[in-house]
Formats: C-alpha cells, sequence, structure tokens
C-alpha cells in the first residue's frame, strides 16, 4: 500500500517463519463414491511418497509448509498445503478430461467482449487494446504478459525496461533522446518494421519514454499476425500494449453476471428450518427447549458425550446467547472447555465469527490477537485484526495494523497478490480513512492526507471462512431468477484455492451497485472441508458503503450439509438481511 500515515503507532508484530511442526497427516482418498487405492501421495520438492491402501487410505510425516500431491492416473492432480492445523485430509478425486470444443461442448466457451470487459479486474491475463480486449490464455498465437509488480523500479523509461525484460527484443535508443523497438520473428517479409505502442487505446509510433513505469497496470508485447492485424500496416512490426492505472476505466462494481446467461434458478433450495431439520439431535432438542432451565438441563445431559467436540460447545454457546440471551452462561460454557481451542486458528476464528454476530466486539478483539499470535505469516490476520480494532472504536490501532501490512509487503516479508487479497485489502484501509480521518490523524495533518477516491458506492458483501480447506459455491440470484455461481473448488477454481493457500486468506467480496433493484438471494452449496467437520461462514453486508451512512450486519452460518443448495440472505432493495 502507498498510503502513509504521518502518525504512526510503534510496529506491533513481528513476522515470524512458519514453525516446522512435523506430524502424521492421514486421510481417505476417494472419487466422491468410491476409495482409490494405489493413489500417489508425495510432498513435493522431498523424496517422500507412500500409496493408499485397498480402502483408499495413507499416512505420511509431513511439516507446516509442505505441499501433499495426490496423483492418479485418469485423474487431476491435486496439491494441498500442510497447515498448522492440518492432520486430516480427504481429497476427493475429480476425472481429468479434456473436452474437444467441436465435439463435446455445447456453448462455445469463447468470451465475448463484454465477458472480457468485466473479467478484466480479476484476470490479469486480460489486456484491453484500442481494438478490444484480448485473453492471452485463449488468443491465438503467443501474446507476452506483464504485470505491474514485475516492472523494475530500477528501469528509467519503458525503454530500458524492454531492453532488460524481453528475449527476443531488440531496443535501441535511450531515455533522454527516445528510441525505437524491433520484435525479432515478426512478419519476416516486413523485418524492417518497428513496433507501435498502443497506451490506452492511443497508438504511438515512437516509444512512449514519457510514461511513468509505476503508473502501469499491465503490459504485453503481441507479435504474430493473428493478434496484431486490426492494427493493418502499422502493427506489422508487432505491438506493444500497455494499460496505466490512471487510464484503467473499470469501476470495480459487480456487474449482474447472471443477466449474462441464460441461467434460471430452478430445483430446491433448502431453508434454514430445512437445515436445521438435519442438525444433530442435541441441537434440535435444544431449540425445542422452551426455558432456559430445560435447555440447561439437554446441555448437561447431551455434554458426557459430546465432552470432546468443541462444535458442540460452539453449537451451545450460540444457542444460550441468541435464544435465552444468557450470554455469562453462554460465556462460562467456552471457558470450561477452552482447552479444546486454543491453539487452534480454525476453531478461534469460529468463535470470534460467533461473537462478532452477537455484537460481542471487544471479546471477538481478544479471539482475534490470539489467532494472529499462531499466523502471524497469514494475510489474513491483518485484515482481521485491522478489522476488529476499528469495530471496538480503535481506528488509529487499525490504520496501523494496515500501514505495518505495507511496510511488510514492500520489504518482501509478506507476499504481495493483485488480485485476490490486495484489493480488498487496498478497499478496507481506503475505507477506514475516508470515514475515519480524523480519529486516524488529527488536526491539520488531517486535511493533508491522501485518500484515494472512493470507488464504489452501493451494497458490499464479504464472505470469509474459518477453515482454508472448505470448498464450497456460493450463487447470486438477482430479482428476475438468474443466477450467478462463484465456485471455490479445487476442481473448479484450483488456483484462486492455491493463492488463498499460499498467501494465506479465506475471504472474497461482492459489490452490487443497485442497477437491478429488488430482492436477490445468496445461496450457498458446501462441498466439504476434506474432513468431517463444519465450516463457519460468515457473511458481512454493508450498506451504503463509503458513504457517511455506511452500516453493516453480519450472520454466521455452519455448514455441515454438503451438496445441496440452501439459502442464506435475502438482501431487500430496501437495504435489510432476510433470512427464512
Amino acid at each position: 500500500m502507498k498510503k502513509t500515515i504521518p502518525v504512526l503507532i510503534s510496529l506491533m508484530f513481528v513476522v515470524a517463519g512458519y514453525t516446522q511442526q512435523q506430524r502424521t497427516v492421514s486421510g481417505k482418498v476417494s472419487d466422491g463414491k468410491t476409495p482409490l487405492e494405489n493413489v500417489d501421495v508425495s510432498i513435493l520438492e522431498k523424496d517422500l511418497t507412500v500409496a493408499t491402501d485397498a480402502d483408499g487410505k495413507y499416512r505420511i510425516a509431513a511439516q507446516t509448509g509442505d505441499k501433499l500431491q495426490f496423483s492418479y492416473t485418469g485423474m487431476k492432480t491435486i496439491t494441498i498445503r500442510v497447515e498448522d492445523v492440518t492432520r486430516i485430509l480427504n481429497p476427493v478425486m475429480v476425472p481429468d478430461i479434456t473436452e474437444l470444443a467441436e465435439v463435446v461442448v455445447v456453448k462455445s466457451k469463447r468470451q465475448s467482449q463484454k465477458e472480457l470487459e468485466e473479467d478484466y479486474v480479476t484476470n490479469t491475463n486480460i489486456i484491453k487494446t484500442a481494438y478490444g480486449f484480448l485473453d492471452s490464455q485463449k488468443a491465438p498465437g503467443r501474446i507476452r504478459m506483464v504485470q505491474k509488480n514485475q516492472i523494475l523500479a530500477a528501469a528509467v523509461c519503458i525503454l530500458d525496461f524492454m531492453r532488460n525484460r524481453f528475449a527476443g527484443i531488440n531496443v535501441i535508443g535511450n531515455c533522454q533522446e527516445g528510441g525505437s523497438v524491433t520484435i525479432r520473428g515478426v512478419n519476416s517479409l516486413f523485418s524492417d518494421s518497428t513496433a507501435i505502442f498502443d497506451v490506452d487505446g492511443q497508438i504511438f509510433v515512437d516509444a512512449p519514454i514519457w510514461l511513468d513505469l509505476g503508473n502501469i497496470e499491465r503490459m504485453a508485447v503481441l507479435s504474430n499476425f493473428a493478434t496484431t492485424t486490426a492494427y493493418g500496416n502499422l502493427g506489422t512490426g508487432g505491438v506493444v500494449v500497455i494499460n496505466t492505472i490512471a487510464g484503467n476505466i473499470q469501476s470495480g462494481n459487480l456487474v449482474d453476471r447472471a443477466r449474462l446467461r441464460n441461467n434460471y434458478l430452478t430445483g430446491k433450495v433448502l431453508t434454514q428450518k430445512d437445515v436445521d431439520k438435519n442438525s444433530p439431535i442435541y441441537l434440535r432438542e435444544l431449540k425445542q427447549s422452551t426455558s432456559f432451565e430445560a435447555s440447561k438441563e439437554l446441555f448437561e445431559l447431551h455434554e458426557s458425550s459430546y465432552a470432546s467436540s468443541p462444535y458442540f460447545y460452539l453449537d451451545a454457546h450460540a444457542h444460550f446467547d441468541e435464544k435465552w440471551n444468557q450470554a455469562n452462561y453462554a460465556d462460562q460454557i467456552i471457558s470450561d472447555n477452552y482447552t479444546l481451542f486454543e491453539n487452534n486458528p480454525v476453531l478461534l476464528k469460529a468463535l470470534a465469527y460467533h461473537y462478532e454476530e452477537r455484537g460481542r466486539i471487544e471479546m471477538a478483539n481478544e479471539i482475534y490477537k490470539e489467532v494472529f499470535i499462531l499466523r502471524p505469516n497469514y494475510v489474513q490476520s491483518y485484515m482481521d485484526m485491522a478489522n476488529s480494532y476499528r469495530d471496538i472504536g480503535s481506528p488509529k490501532q487499525a490504520a496501523s495494523i494496515y500501514a505495518r501490512y505495507g511496510y511488510l509487503i514492500e520489504e518482501g516479508f509478506l507476499s504481495a497478490d493483485t488480485i485476490g487479497f490486495g484489493p480488498i485489502m487496498e478497499r478496507e484501509y481506503n475505507n477506514l480513512l475516508t470515514l475515519n480521518k480524523n480519529e486516524v490523524v488529527r488536526g491539520q495533518k488531517a486535511n493533508k492526507l491522501f485518500i484515494a477516491e472512493e470507488d464504489f458506492k452501493g451494497t458490499r458483501l464479504v464472505f470469509e471462512w474459518n477453515d482454508s480447506e472448505a470448498e464450497f459455491n456460493l450463487q447470486f440470484v438477482n430479482p428476475d431468477n438468474q443466477y450467478y455461481t462463484w465456485k471455490h473448488s479445487l476442481a473448479d477454481n484450483s488456483e484462486i484455492v492455491y493463492r488463498e493457500k499460499d498467501l494465506g486468506y479465506s475471504v472474497t467480496e461482492y459489490l452490487m451497485d443497485g442497477s437491478l433493484p429488488g430482492t436477490w438471494t445468496v445461496n450457498v452449496n458446501y462441498l466439504g472441508n476434506k474432513s468431517l467437520t463444519p465450516t463457519y461462514l460468515k457473511a458481512t453486508v454493508y450498506y451504503n458503503y463509503g458513504d457517511r451512512a455506511q452500516r453493516k450486519e453480519t450472520k454466521v452460518y455452519k455448514l455441515h450439509l454438503k451438496n445441496v443448495n440452501q439459502q442464506l440472505f435475502k438482501i431487500q432493495s430496501s437495504g435489510t438481511t432476510s433470512t427464512n
């Protein structure tokens, strides 16, 4: 992050390396129905491989940070990072099928210009040219892409950078007098042609030595006829396409993707009442109890059978706090059984979610501190701590954590992410400064504080989950009953899941600008978390985001029913959240 806070609280945390905890990871590998025998389970970059037995079971010694790879002929290879809490992994492998576009696919997978435009913000393989959008992974011929974090700060101008960055490119000239670029191998009949530059849709024959390299969002080199033909004779020597930050016209708003497809929701969607019918017996009995004393008797009756289950105590805590408003009794349940939660960041985050939902923000803050100590290398820890301090009315402490995060990114102690987590963190920080700058920086310095103009105002949805192994599909249904599904699974979106595990975050956001008023519904289909434990999903809905009237609601959902579509909540045009 580039924002600077004049008053910076002393650095609060020290980032430590992953503790190399040796443990045995075990589990069962299946295809979703039957166990798979002889699956190779190996640790990448280590000479250690085991095979699953006839029941699909395996055991392997691993350390935190190791990457387990599951390989089987005819199935997609799965890679899973070992975390501090990883003990059991039950991966489900899916067939590795290459479909023939002309034979199998009914609808073309080629994206329209509209779809490419909407994907531009999140897909760094897409470049915007003067004649439309190109996806470097799907376009005909090779396109060489460079992202902003790959641009060398030491380069003085575009000529310097291209001279040192691209093979097969001849650069003539310097940053004072200008020059030209020749791409070898482009249209050999016109070998004397030099490349042109497409900067935010404007064509330049001379190299744009005036361009600030720090303002480049992404860059591409087009070096074949198929991708340069739109430029006519000017493009015979190749084209260098540059998209700048300032020239990026994307608003960041979530477009209603449901309207881009002919997707109409059909089939049963479970309500919360339906889900409750499939809850454990003890929870169903607690919810049917008619008094606080009756609930206490039931809790004590079942405790001997579930004394080793932290999920039993989480359910009991939520029940007594929500149904009977007995916060002290609920807290005592957790306190008496805290050994089941301590040193386990996954369970601690579930507990923090419960406190947040009930408005117990001070207690949630204490839990997030524990998680931060356990996971200082997870980027999510910084967002959780900053938001928690903001909740308890300490925006200055929140700002110091954002600043610390930015410092660690710049120094290379944490990895930057311009696709998933990075934009979310930027939005959180900028929103804090927009609404709380006078509490962060006082006096005249507040007026001098640079704050980027809020690029979105409307309803913002933020989803977080406590277990990074969780796989699920989020479904957004618009007022016309059309839906868009975000798939969070190794089978459908492995790159996203791998990035989350490598950097340490479990969060995504969706922005709704109100272009389609009415009632929206958000559903979830839980696919599991590679163990037989539930996952807790926290949904935070921000209304009037970026405005002084901004407010938020937090709901927590225990996901335990697998492979069924269940309703989470509805968003009314009036700005309220309702659940069924």
